[in-house]
Order: C-alpha cells, then sequence, then structure tokens
C-alpha cells in the first residue's frame, strides 16, 4: 500500500480536568525527521511521544504541538513565586530611591510583573496529565495517517498509470527493432565489403566484426530489463512495506536502461519514444518523493 508523507491530523481528549489538542503536520523528507512542541509540564515526556510517532510513521517531516488548556480548579495548582516577588519588591523600592521618590511598590505594581505565580506540578499532575496527551497524541496519529493513506490512493493510481504508459512505449519500440540486427548487419556487410575491392580481407573475420558491429545495436535486453523493472515496480505498490526508497531507486534503474536504449538506436522515431519513456520516468520521480 502506498502511503504519502503529507498530511494533517488532529486529536482531542478530555480527563480529570485537562483538556488536549494535539496538531500533527507532515511534510516528504528522506528520513523521519521530528519537530514537537510540548507543555513544559510534560517535556520530560518527550522521548516517549517520539517512541508513539515511530509506531505511526516511517519517514517524513513530522511538526506536532500540543496544547494543554485546565478546565476544572482540581487540575490547576498555582502557587506564589516568593523568590520572584521579593526580588521584583527590593528592585522597584531601589528604582525608587534613585529616582528620588517616595512612593513604595504596590500590590497593584507588582501583578503587572510576569512570573509571580508559578503552577506546582507534583507527580500526580504530571501523571494524569501525560495520560490525556497520550491518547490525544495516538489520535492525531491516527487521523494524520488516514489522510496520508487516501492520498496515497491517488498516488498510486497516477503511477499505475505511468507504468503502464512505458510499458506501452517500451512495446512500440522493441515492434520498431525487430529484425534491426540482421538489417543492420547486412547494410554493414555490404557497405564493407564494397569498400574492400581487393579481396585481401578474410571473409570470415569481416563477417565477424560486422557481426559484433550489429549486436551494439541490439536493444532487446535492455527492452526486457525495462519492462521487467515495470513490473517490480507495481509489485512494490501492492507491498505492505514502505516502498519509497525501493520505487526511488527502480526509477534509477529505469532511466539507466531508457538511456541505453536511446544510445544504441541510431533512430529518429525510437528516439522520440526513448524521450516520452525520460518524462514519464521523471514524472514518476516526482510523483515518489512523496512516497512513505
Amino acid at each position: 500500500m502506498i502511503i504519502s508523507m503529507t498530511g494533517y491530523g488532529k486529536g482531542s481528549h478530555i480527563e480529570k480536568g485537562f483538556e488536549i489538542d494535539v496538531e500533527a503536520k507532515s511534510l516528504n523528507h528522506r528520513f523521519l525527521d521530528l519537530f514537537l512542541k510540548l507543555p513544559r509540564s510534560v517535556e520530560n515526556r518527550e522521548h516517549k511521544i517520539r517512541e508513539i510517532i515511530k509506531k505511526h510513521l516511517v519517514r517524513g517531516r513530522l511538526s506536532l504541538s500540543v496544547c494543554l488548556h485546565k478546565i476544572d480548579e482540581e487540575a490547576v495548582n498555582m502557587q506564589l513565586n516568593d523568590g520572584v516577588v521579593r526580588s521584583y519588591s527590593k528592585l522597584l523600592a531601589e528604582l525608587a530611591e534613585k529616582m528620588g521618590v517616595s512612593e513604595k511598590p504596590t500590590l497593584t505594581h507588582i501583578l503587572t510583573l510576569p512570573d509571580i505565580f508559578i503552577e506546582h506540578d507534583d507527580e500526580n499532575y504530571q501523571e494524569d496529565a501525560w495520560r490525556c496527551i497520550e491518547i490525544a497524541v495516538e489520535k492525531s496519529l491516527i487521523a494524520l495517517n488516514e489522510m496520508r493513506k487516501r492520498e496515497g490512493v491517488e498516488i498510486e493510481k497516477d503511477l499505475r498509470c505511468r507504468v503502464q504508459l512505458i510499458d506501452k512505449l517500451v512495446e512500440q519500440i522493441e515492434e520498431k527493432t525487430r529484425g534491426r540486427s540482421q538489417s543492420e548487419f547486412t547494410k554493414l556487410y555490404e557497405r564493407v565489403h564494397s569498400m574492400v575491392g581487393t579481396g585481401e580481407l578474410d571473409p570470415s573475420r569481416l563477417e565477424l566484426e560486422v557481426a559484433l558491429l550489429a549486436d551494439r545495436v541490439d536493444v532487446t535486453e535492455e527492452c526486457t530489463r525495462l519492462k521487467s523493472h515495470d513490473l517490480i515496480f507495481n509489485e512494490s505498490l501492492a507491498s505492505a512495506e514502505s516502498a519509497g526508497r525501493k520505487l526511488n531507486f527502480l526509477l534509477q534503474e529505469m532511466n539507466r536502461e531508457a538511456n541505453t536504449i536511446g544510445a544504441k538506436c541510431n533512430d529518429a522515431d525510437i528516439s522520440h519514444l526513448v524521450v516520452q519513456i525520460k518524462e514519464e520516468i521523471e514524472k514518476l520521480r516526482e510523483q515518489v518523493q512523496n512516497v512513505e
């Protein structure tokens, strides 16, 4: 099954006073590249989230963000940040003295300053938050994969159509080159024989050399290998394993055979068919870049 590396998934979960929203976005990449945005309270669980992701994805650049909201008082555990408040009071008093004013810092002044309250995350708090986040992350990755599979179905359809077209073009080349080696042999033999009017050249040696030259224009093996690569390509599309890397390798081999056919066949019609094959291979390559 072909799976696209591009997708989006969202997962939410509400439990134990927490509401969790997770967004997962993936793009194509040669390897599995992860970017995580987590609440401070569960940053120490990043490795566990990475383990969860690896169960769902093989390749791709994934951005995953987790938003944690507390929806009741039981989940909120705020405390006064005593050290910060004392430092603010001292600094404000020193500032007033330097500016020569008698006004002392008030509660109103203090409340406008950052970090005067902190959340106290005890062990139970972290465990409750983590359990909610774990469920929401799983939901987001399942939704992401559903979208990637749907896109993969469309990619597979396009890939199969292009491979089928390449097979038809190869069949046309085989038709045009059928019997070409014998024809080339005859033309070369007559041409060389007419140039050697002295009769000193050994006829058997002449025939061997011309046969070797004629054999070099035979593309039967290349056409056979190219069709074989097409067959393996289609089989890989149906495989349950991640096929992206294998498909890329097959496209390299298909392009190699097409180049060899083009180099051997000194024929305008065949060269035109080879150009069409290479165009389809390039389109296949563009699509395969997004296959996991």
